[in-house]
């Protein structure tokens, strides 16, 4: 609400100056007109000159009211702001804060606009910093943030998700991770959201290998639906199955998919699986071509 006041406070310094303009230029077309009027009319260069001044002047006047005019209609079209309406877009404003396409130098303005200094101290007893915001508001928050050590790095990327990245780009390429890590609440060693660019970079950084169709063809990893599709059962079936701790496959990421290889699938628990799956299947359906059909003309 101050901020509020403030810009309003604003605007009505503006028409106030704007109104002093025209005041002035209407004194200044008034005193033009006094000189043209007073002038001789046989002295046509003078008086040329003078009627010039005039009319200056009076375009002056006339620019002025016009400018004065359209600050009253874009003001009375401004909409008077609650505290709901700063509640939304303090929403909106963390929502393109954190969104992956917002430009750096967005960043930068909505910071300029909403901070007016930042002071640091540093408690070397608790081996924080001390951050307090000054808000352009008036109002003051204080941050207290881990101080790094020498040699230590506060941009580094968490082992888990390195750890993550290595079994996931064995069915996924760096768009899919991106997203997967992302839709985890997973950031960068920078608190940034995770891009393909990121996800090469990380991959690059920590020497692991590419996603290919091809080397996941050969050197045989699949994900549960392919996985499924080999075994021949649902992918529910085997995912069940990989929890109670028949089937072994990895799952870095809660949200993520499950990596398999292929020799997990050609051992006697998997065969036992397939078998037991097929004769409970058996069991419950009759083949199609067994079944009658009712005829419900005669009802």
């Amino acid at each position: 609400m101050v901020a509020n006041e403030d810009e309003a406070r604003k605007q009505d310094d503006v028409l106030e100056a704007l109104k002093r303009d025209l005041e002035a230029a209407r004194y200044g077309a008034h005193r033009a007109w006094k000189q043209y009027d007073a002038t001789d009319p046989e002295n046509r260069l003078v008086a040329d000159e003078l009627e010039r001044r005039w009319n200056q002047a009076l375009q002056q006047v006339e620019a002025l009211t016009e400018r004065i005019d359209d600050y009253r209609a874009h003001d009375a079209h401004i909409p008077a702001v609650g505290v709901e309406d700063f509640e939304d877009l303090a929403a909106d404003l963390e929502a393109l804060w954190h969104h992956p396409d917002t430009d750096a130098r967005l960043k930068k303005r909505i910071v300029r606009t909403l901070i007016n200094e930042v002071v640091a101290d540093v408690d070397a007893e608790a081996g924080e910093i001390i951050l307090v915001v000054h808000w352009k508001g008036g109002m003051h928050t204080e941050l207290r943030v881990p101080r790094r050590r020498r040699g230590q790095s506060s941009q580094h990327t968490s082992k888990e998700i390195v750890r993550a990245v290595r079994v996931l780009v064995r069915v996924c390429s760096d768009d899919i991770i991106a997203g997967l890590l992302n839709r985890n609440g997973l950031l960068t060693g920078r608190g940034n959201r995770w891009t393909r660019e990121r996800v090469a970079a990380l991959r690059s950084k920590s020497k692991i290998p590419c996603y290919s169709p091809d080397k996941q063809s050969s050197e045989g990893w699949m994900n549960l639906t392919q996985a499924a599709q080999r075994l021949g059962i649902s992918p529910i079936t085997l995912r069940l199955a990989v929890e109670r701790g028949e089937i072994k496959a990895d799952h870095p990421l809660s949200g993520g998919p499950w990596v398999f290889h292929c020799q997990e699938l050609e051992t006697k628990a998997a065969a036992d699986l397939v078998e037991r799956t097929h004769r409970r299947n058996g069991h419950a359906e009759i083949p199609s071509s067994q079944q009658r059909n009712l005829d419900f003309s005669r009802a």
